[in-house]
């Protein structure tokens, strides 16, 4: 059965810093996080494939860090000088197979499997 279970989220003051992790049941090629704030579309967090190679969402690079355990059934989300519009639901996201370009890591639809989701608030 497969499972994406988040934890690690909460509140925090702008500048600070949170972890998420997300564990992991099933067999994936790609897996990541979105994020959805209030009143806007899902959006492409970064991703981090069975082999290890990652991809962010440009405006995020050098803040926040992807990560997974060497049984890819952990993944983690280091995000450092957080500012409030970082608040949103993270959603950590799974696909089996890979994805046919790289505008494709892009889209929530192309990917089949979500976690429940977690809140991160920043406040200012």
């Amino acid at each position: 059965q497969v499972q994406l279970v988040e934890s690690g989220g909460g509140s925090v003051q702008a500048g600070g810093s949170l972890r998420l992790s997300c564990t992991i049941s099933g067999n994936f090629w790609l897996m990541g996080w979105f994020r959805q704030a209030p009143g806007k579309d899902r959006e492409f967090v970064a991703t981090i494939t069975r082999g290890g190679n990652t991809k962010y969402r440009d405006s995020l690079k050098g803040r926040f860090t992807i990560s997974k355990d060497g049984t890819n059934s952990i993944i983690a989300l280091q995000m450092d000088s957080l500012t409030p519009e970082d608040t949103a639901v993270y959603y950590c996201v799974a696909r089996p197979t890979t994805l046919a370009s790289m505008r494709a890591y892009f889209h929530a639809g192309n990917y089949p499997h979500w976690g429940q989701g977690t809140q991160v608030t920043v406040s200012s």
